[in-house]
């Protein structure tokens, strides 16, 4: 029997819709919204006067080559802006490349704790979500290659990883880069790699190079402050991004954000003000947190993963925090129900939380020594 209403393609409603963070406490007076990894620095001022500048042009259409854009990503990483795609934040990007090269029947791999838009992508390219185990809250190389088979098109990688802050060294993705069938793209999602200080870790443009399967992705919306204007990029082989480019909706960058983008990129100072101010806090945040009793997974991003006995203290903490104007990210849609992702803030939104914690856990502080 033919259907009587419209249905969408096979899968659809496989896919789970991706839920963010919640960014209210109903009756509490003061909020610090620590659950979106958002910069407490807020965006570079030249950016904010970037786009007060271009409300004078809101009537045109953008570049919809964001020429302008490509080329100062270009000037500031020293790439090929030809192999530059831009786009309303790193998420689209994911999803024009699973669109591009995943058809019904296709595999795509991701940790187990891999950031969710993966297996939203995948699914809504018509493929098959494959999950590799993670070992101590990373992603394992060997757990990835034991998953890639005859089916398998691409391989996602968030480095770091979000929600668990953890990360592989450079040696360890050139050795996953290299064992992968040369018809699989690795997909290196590296939004927060600005923050990361390690100094084994890159973000991968040194594979993407030489490559012709190897892409990495990149945002303005973490470090740069820009999340509220939808803006990402990626750098790819040139086959890659010229398939992307067919896809891709004409103006799918807005006038705006690249205008902000580009003021961002000249704002260096900005962006070291951030990576210091992440560094001490993440660091002092570990610290606290630790003497308290509390778990903490060792991250190189700017937010840290709380972990709780159980699923219900996580949501008992959820619950106390809010009331104290804490808002932190719930992450048991990332198979830890069990945790909380707290964003590094402010000075005073920082404090506040490890004396938030500090109440809560006071019951139970005994039983944790």
């Amino acid at each position: 029997m033919e259907p009587i209403t419209p249905r969408p393609r096979e899968g659809v409603f496989r896919i789970d819709p991706y839920v963010p963070g919640k960014s209210a406490a109903p009756g509490v007076p003061r909020i610090f919204k620590l659950s979106s990894n958002e910069t407490p620095l807020g965006p570079s001022p030249r950016a904010q006067e970037a786009v007060r500048a271009y409300a004078d042009h809101l009537d045109a259409y953008p570049d919809g080559a964001a020429k302008a854009l490509r080329t100062a990503i270009g000037e500031s990483f020293d790439l090929d802006p030809a192999r530059i795609i831009c786009g309303a934040g790193s998420d689209e990007l994911i999803h024009l490349l699973a669109a591009a090269y995943l058809e019904p029947g296709d595999e795509g791999v991701f940790t187990e704790h891999g950031f969710l838009v993966y297996k939203i992508a995948i699914l809504a390219a018509g493929g098959t979500p494959v999950v590799a185990a993670e070992k101590n809250h990373t992603a394992n190389v060997d757990a990835i290659l034991a998953k890639v088979g005859p089916k398998t098109k691409m391989v996602f990688i968030a480095n770091p990883n979000n929600p668990t802050g953890t990360y592989l060294p450079v040696a360890e993705i050139e050795r996953l880069a290299a064992r992968l069938p040369a018809h699989v793209i690795l997909v290196l999602d590296a939004a927060y790699a600005e923050y990361v200080t390690a100094r084994d870790y890159s973000a991968g443009v040194e594979l993407v190079g030489p490559s012709e399967n190897v892409v990495m992705t990149r945002t303005f919306s973490k470090i740069h402050g820009l999340a509220g204007l939808r803006l990402g990029w990626c750098y790819a082989p040139l086959a890659v991004a010229d398939a992307i480019n067919r896809i891709r909706p004409p103006f799918n960058t807005n006038g705006a954000a690249m205008a902000a983008g580009i003021a961002s990129l000249q704002d260096q100072g900005h962006i070291d003000k951030a990576v210091a101010h992440n560094k001490s806090w993440l660091d002092w945040l570990a610290a606290e947190l630790g003497a308290l009793g509390l778990e903490t997974t060792p991250s190189v991003a700017n937010f840290l993963l709380l972990h709780f006995k159980d699923a219900q203290e996580a949501a008992a903490a959820d619950h106390f925090l809010t009331s104290r104007g804490l808002i932190l990210r719930a992450v048991a849609a990332y198979g830890l129900p069990h945790c909380l992702r707290l964003t590094v803030g402010s000075d005073e939104a920082n404090r506040l939380v490890v004396e938030a914690l500090r109440d809560f856990l006071k019951p139970t502080s005994a039983a944790r020594a």
